[in-house]
Parts: structure tokens; C-alpha cells; sequence
């Protein structure tokens, strides 16, 4: 079957997905000639990782696209949607702050994490948090903006203090706000003497006022700029924005190591090790243009691999360039010393660890007899006394928490002794009747907390559906601890607490507990069954009272066409995530 559509792949620029038996993408590429790319890997050999990769797939896919640079942005679309297996993915937590001037009638310095690429102010990153606050505080100290989250009604202490134009009380001219963002942009940048010349005047001129205890504040407001500024110097020609990155790698893993350079310094480092499938370019490229996914791109990036990174040059109008002399040399061979000591300080860590996760995913699989379950979903019930009932669904894919894919459900509360069975069998049935109506990705296992009843009431919600996915139950001793799993067929297996594979399923375990009963704890704090408006992703208090002001119920949104909450100034994103949480739960 693949060789007869390897025969009928053009010879043209697009992205191409790699299928396992289930359908699920295990992998997802990008080729300036997907005929030559693609007949490449099914002919001749291949190293031991890229032999493992191509065991797996049993079919593929692509899509063709006008230009190698339209395929890169495709990739990238379907790497965050799918998350296949063999890509390198940036799941990670980790972001950096940053300082913005916020595009407001009336603006103000805020620190912040969430980098919409709509933000013309943005400087960073820094470090640390205590990094960004210390600088944010020299800053409100010397430029008038307002610090209110929202404008009082009578002038605060900051005006009094000459730290605020009190726009509460006087017309602001826009002029004046422009005049006060370009100082402190200049300021940003590393143009911090003309201020401190400033400052110094004010506090040689206050002591011999012998207004000390002002002339004292000056001199802490200086010592403030050279503490917040003095970051590691490099000796660059100019005070250009630039992030140097350079590569690393071996026959099994690849280093990235990135710094960031802002007005001549480093500000900020920022390192990734990773397996790799297939070839080090892709898998670099993959990284580091879903990290641009999430951060600003500088104007020059300088790099060991040139090649590698060229298509950013277009993607984000930046400029890729390879030193060979001076500074930026120097620097970078700085930065290519860091990722050759991650990899060789890194590379077991993550060789154990990845065997560990996979290793454990593998004996499951053993154990079980079924492919390997790169892809689970786990339930958890949580209720006091029968009352405030509460479900959660966790998501683990590739052994590791997919915390954008959990869900929350709040159930029908039941009287009866069978309340957690029912519970198990509601939150079953609406999750998966919403996999079949939405044609959503099936997970390869689904596990529940608890023995032989809620197998039961598994498989009994499954057969109904029409539904063929594997399912376990974790199953607790008369201590209440996990001993044993019980599968679809009614085999009970017994654990070693000592295990990977018992790590691993007490791990999910205890994800699925917690997540449900933090929400559960928040029903209960609230004092009321909370609305289904209080579990929806961008509905915060404000957007709540618009809905309930125009709408009065829950039950007449459900009927509202999507440009009734348009019109109340709502985001689009946030309606759909409306519309689709008021929908399950009326299939409830």
C-alpha cells in the first residue's frame, strides 16, 4: 500500500504525515520535494532510530503546498495540533517575563508573560521575575504613567509624589504619553546616562538644600539603574537586538542553546536537549520555530548553522547570519561551548529518563497486549457526601501531562449508594458521545480509578457507543492503596510499587485525583453550584455579567447564534470556547 503511493507522490514543496496502525500522526515533516523526501526513507538503510520510527507507520499523508516555506508554517500548525510522537515538541511550561507598556487610552508598565505578537511594547527577557520587578520599579519611580488598574475617582499618593499625571483628574494629551513611552524605550535600550546625569543634578541640588532625605532617595534611585543595568557586558559594535544560537549533536540527541542579547548584553539564556528522528536540521528547525510560535523575534539571529535557520529569515522577517570574525564570533563560539557541554553533561539524564517514560509505556503495552499507549486519558470522581459531584479528565501523550487537553465536568448529583458508578458512567458517556460527534482523536487506553464496578460501567458506556478503546482500572487494597489493574477483560494484574510502569500509572493516578479535586474545592468555596460559565476558558467575571445581563439564563445562550455574543464585544475565540462548553453540557 505505501509503495504504491510513494509511486504517486508529486515531486512538489508540501508537508507529509506520518500514520500508525490506529491513525493516529506519529510523525509530521516538511520537504521542498515530497516524492524525493519521502521515497528516501523506504529505500536503503537507515540508523537504528530511524529503522524504529518507520516500524510504526502504516500509512501516510500530505498535503501540498505552493512553496517550502508555506509546508514549514503547515508543519508547525500540525505539530501544536497532533503532537506526534517522533517530532520534537516545546511542551514545557517554561516562560520568561517581560516588561510592556500597555496600548491603553491611558498606559502603564506592567510585567507579563503572555506575548501576543499585537504588542508594540514588549522588553525582555529578562531572567527572572525579581529581575523584571526590580526594573519595573526604577521605572515607575521616574516616568509619570499611571500605576491603577483601573482609574479611581479622586487622585492617588503616586500623584502627590510626582510618580503619576493623575489622568483620573486632568486631560492627558496623547503627545505627553508619546514622549514619556519613547524615554523609556531609550531606556530599555541601555540609554540609561542622560537619566542618570539627570538624577544627579536633583540630588547635588537637594543637599545643598539640606533637603537630605531627597537628595538620599535620588541617590537610591541611582544606585537602583546601575544595579538593574549592569548584566553581563558584551563588546558589540552596537546595541542591536539579536539572539545567538548554536547547535549541537551527536548520533542520538541535539542541543540548542540560545542567548538572548539585548542592547549589547546578555539578558537571558535559554537551553533544550532533545532525541532526534530522521535528521538534526528538522528536528532543530522544528524547536526553534515553534519557540518563535511563543516569543518576539529579533532582527538578527547569528548562528553556527545558517542554513538550518534560513527559513526564519522569511518567516519572521529577520536575518540569519554565520560570524566568522570579532565579537559576534566570539560570542557565538560562547554559546556553541554551552550546548556541547549540555550534551555531553545531559545526554544519559535524558537517555534514562526517556527510556524510563517509554520503557514503562512499552511494559504497559507487554502487559496488556496492545500497541503502545502513547496516548491516554484518565478519569477521577470527586464529591462530599454525594453533594458538589465533580469529574476530571487527564491527558497524558507520550507518558507526560497534556494539560492544555484536560477537561473538567460538573455532574447530575445522585442519592443513591451507586453514586460513584453513575458519576463514571455520565462523565464516559458525555466524553466520549462528544470524541464521536466531533470526530476528535481517540486516545490508544482510557483508565478509571477504581475495580471491577467501574470497569463495568466502562465498558458498558463503550459498547454503547460503539466505541473500541482499550480501558483499564486502577484498583486499591484494604489500605486503600493502588495494588492491582484490571483490564477489559476482567484480568486482574499485580503491580511492583517498585516498578517504572507503577510510577507511571500512579503518576496519571494522582494527576486525575488532584485535578478533580482542586475544581471540586472550588465549587465548594464558591458556596453554590457554580455556573457552567465559571469552567469556560476566557470568561472571567466582567464577560460572565455581560452574558447574564443580555441573555438572563443559561439555557438562552445555549439558542444564541454566534453573532449575538459578538456583538457584546466578546472575542471570537471565546465565544467558540462558550458555544462548545454550552453544548456539552446539554448533551449531558
Amino acid at each position: 500500500m505505501l509503495k504504491e503511493k510513494l509511486a504517486h507522490v508529486p515531486q512538489k514543496p508540501g508537508s507529509y504525515q506520518m500514520r500508525d496502525a490506529h491513525g493516529n500522526i506519529v510523525y509530521v515533516g516538511k520537504a521542498k520535494n515530497l516524492k524525493h523526501r519521502l521515497t528516501s526513507y523506504f529505500t536503503g538503510s537507515h540508523d537504528h532510530k530511524t529503522t524504529k520510527l518507520l516500524t510504526v507507520v502504516e500509512d501516510i499523508d500530505y498535503i501540498v503546498t505552493k512553496s517550502e516555506l508555506e509546508a514549514l508554517i503547515l508543519e508547525i500548525d500540525l505539530i501544536k495540533k497532533h503532537q506526534p510522537r517522533y517530532n520534537v515538541l516545546l511542551t514545557d511550561d517554561k516562560t520568561y517575563p517581560y516588561i510592556e507598556i500597555t496600548d491603553e487610552r491611558h498606559p502603564k508598565l506592567v510585567v507579563t508573560r503572555t506575548l501576543a505578537k499585537t504588542k508594540k511594547h514588549l522588553f525582555g527577557p529578562y531572567p527572572n521575575v525579581h529581575a523584571a520587578r526590580e526594573t519595573l520599579d526604577v521605572l515607575n519611580k521616574l516616568y509619570p504613567l499611571r500605576k491603577c488598574q483601573t482609574l479611581p475617582n479622586e487622585p492617588c499618593l503616586y500623584y502627590h509624589l510626582g510618580q503619576c499625571l493623575a489622568p483620573c483628574i486632568h486631560q492627558v494629551d496623547q503627545r505627553e504619553y508619546e514622549g514619556i513611552i519613547k524615554e523609556i524605550t531609550a531606556f530599555l535600550k541601555g540609554r540609561t546616562q542622560p537619566v542618570v546625569d539627570t538624577l544627579k543634578t536633583k540630588m547635588h541640588a537637594a543637599a545643598d538644600a539640606l533637603e537630605f532625605e531627597r537628595a538620599q532617595e535620588y541617590k537610591d534611585t541611582i544606585d537602583a539603574i546601575h544595579t538593574t543595568t549592569s548584566k553581563q557586558a558584551v563588546n558589540l559594535d552596537d546595541l542591536a537586538d539579536r539572539d545567538v544560537i548554536a547547535i549541537a549533536h551527536d548520533d542520538n540527541h541535539v542541543a540548542v542553546d540560545m542567548f538572548f542579547v539585548r542592547s549589547g548584553k546578555i539578558v537571558a539564556r535559554d537551553k533544550r536537549l532533545v532525541p532526534y528522528y530522521l535528521d538534526t536540521t528538522h528536528a532543530v528547525l522544528d524547536y526553534v520555530t515553534q519557540f518563535y510560535e511563543a516569543y518576539p523575534v529579533p532582527s538578527e539571529i547569528l548562528t553556527n548553522e545558517p542554513e538550518t535557520l534560513a527559513p526564519l529569515e522569511a518567516l519572521h522577517n529577520t536575518v540569519v547570519r554565520h560570524p566568522k570574525r570579532g565579537a559576534k564570533r566570539r560570542l557565538l563560539e560562547l554559546s556553541f561551548d554551552n550546548a556541547n557541554e549540555q550534551l555531553t553533561a545531559e545526554t544519559g539524564r535524558l537517555r534514562a529518563q526517556t527510556e524510563k517514560t517509554f520503557g514503562a509505556l512499552d511494559d504497559l503495552a507487554e502487559l496488556l497486549d496492545i500497541p503502545t499507549p502513547y496516548h491516554i486519558e484518565a478519569f477521577d470522581n470527586s464529591h462530599l457526601f454525594g453533594t458538589y459531584p465533580v469529574s476530571s479528565m487527564v491527558v497524558f501523550k507520550n507518558g507526560k501531562p497534556a494539560k492544555q487537553d484536560y477537561r473538567k465536568y460538573k455532574l447530575n448529583q445522585t442519592d443513591t449508594q451507586q453514586g460513584d458508578t453513575q458519576q463514571m458512567e455520565e462523565v464516559l458517556y458525555r466524553r466520549y458521545r462528544r470524541v464521536l460527534l466531533d470526530d476528535l482523536t481517540r486516545p490508544d487506553l482510557i483508565v478509571v480509578d477504581g475495580g471491577i464496578h467501574q470497569m463495568n460501567t466502562a465498558k458498558r458506556v463503550l459498547a454503547a457507543l460503539d466505541i473500541d478503546i482499550p480501558v483499564v482500572g486502577l484498583a486499591k487494597d484494604k489500605r486503600h492503596i493502588t495494588s492491582h489493574l484490571i483490564d477489559w477483560r476482567d484480568n486482574a494484574f499485580e503491580l511492583d510499587r517498585h516498578s517504572p510502569l507503577f510510577r507511571l500509572l500512579a503518576f496519571i493516578q494522582e494527576e486525575a485525583h488532584r485535578f478533580a479535586v482542586s475544581f471540586h474545592q472550588t465549587l465548594r468555596a464558591k458556596g453554590v453550584y457554580a455556573t457552567i460559565l465559571d469552567t469556560i476558558d476566557g470568561v472571567g467575571a466582567k464577560t460572565k455579567k455581560k452574558l447574564l445581563d443580555r441573555f438572563k439564563t443559561v439555557e438562552a445562550m445555549k439558542k444564541a447564534e454566534f453573532d449575538a455574543f459578538i456583538a457584546l464585544g466578546i472575542p471570537k475565540k471565546t465565544v467558540q470556547n462558550i458555544q462548545r462548553a454550552l453544548k456539552e453540557n446539554g448533551d449531558a
